[in-house]
């Protein structure tokens, strides 16, 4: 039999985990969150457990205890289970935080119970069933063994690939998908921005822009980071990124100094082709110098 589980705050990742862990064999045992709707909504799609209105009321029989409440309350949960013993020895809880690593846990080891963490490296818009949100994604895990072991086979049963990280480098993990993910949102705002200055429809940039993007991922997985780089800094055609700093300078300045930091970390990659001679990336950089 798989393990009995509890989850600690009910929002749109716990109500989702309570239903797929459900469903692969994790017996429900208690629910708790800010909301007593919320937590009934995961004891129903889970199929059984107790809803209850303390958190250590819900996790103290449980083998498994998922705390998905928000980064800046996961510590102070896992104090509250530890001060009123409701985590049993040898319990494995888990956080799923991208930034915060098991340490934040530490007060459920005076327990006896083991420490550890599980990011599910996707963003859960909704509850999400019956459709597999955790199909084929990246699940990162850290902590103690034991945690650690079972956050393996949570992600092997969820059909995600388990991505093992130091206990010390999760934030640096957590740094890199805020910058593939979140930090793209941003890239795509100043692109259609600019694509607005030169006279394209605001309702037609992502139909402009959703088809090159694409086709730029395609060639990353195809080809790698530094072959898939095309475009002028690529060329080393200094003309061509003068004239974009020309016209970004005349049209929208604000965005000046965020083209040549892109431009700037550009350079490396150019370098790394072997494409660009020492001579155009010395000239290209003198160019991308922010003021």
């Amino acid at each position: 039999m798989k393990p009995t589980f509890a989850i600690i705050g009910c929002g749109k990742l716990g109500v989702t985990l309570a239903w797929h862990l459900s469903h692969i064999g994790y017996v429900p045992a208690g629910f708790a969150s800010r909301r007593s709707a919320s937590a009934h909504a995961a004891a129903e799609n889970a199929g059984g457990g107790r809803v209850c209105r303390d958190p250590w009321d819900a996790t103290v029989d449980a083998d498994l205890v998922f705390i998905t409440t928000p980064d800046a309350t996961i510590a102070s949960v896992a104090e509250d289970l530890a001060a009123r013993k409701g985590v049993k020895r040898g319990a494995v809880v888990l956080h799923c935080s991208g930034a915060l690593s098991s340490t934040i846990l530490a007060a459920v080891r005076n327990c006896g119970a083991h420490a550890g963490s599980l990011h599910p490296l996707q963003s859960f818009a909704a509850p999400t069933f019956p459709d597999n949100p955790f199909r084929g994604i990246i699940m990162a895990g850290e902590g103690d063994d034991e945690a650690r072991a079972l956050a393996v086979e949570i992600a092997s049963g969820l059909q995600a690939e388990f991505l093992s990280i130091e206990t010390e480098n999760k934030t640096l993990y957590h740094a890199a998908a805020v910058v593939a993910s979140n930090y793209l949102v941003t890239l795509f705002a100043a692109s259609t921005r600019l694509l607005e200055g030169s006279g394209i429809a605001p309702e037609a940039t992502l139909k402009v822009l959703l088809p090159l993007v694409r086709g730029t991922l395609n060639n990353i997985e195809k080809r790698g980071v530094a072959e898939a780089l095309t475009g002028p800094i690529a060329r080393g055609d200094r003309g061509t990124v003068e004239s974009h700093c020309r016209k970004i300078q005349q049209a929208l300045p604000d965005l000046l100094p965020f083209y040549q930091l892109l431009g700037a970390y550009t350079l490396p990659l150019a370098k790394a082709r072997g494409d660009v001679d020492a001579a155009q990336l010395r000239d290209l950089a003198s160019l991308l110098k922010l003021p």
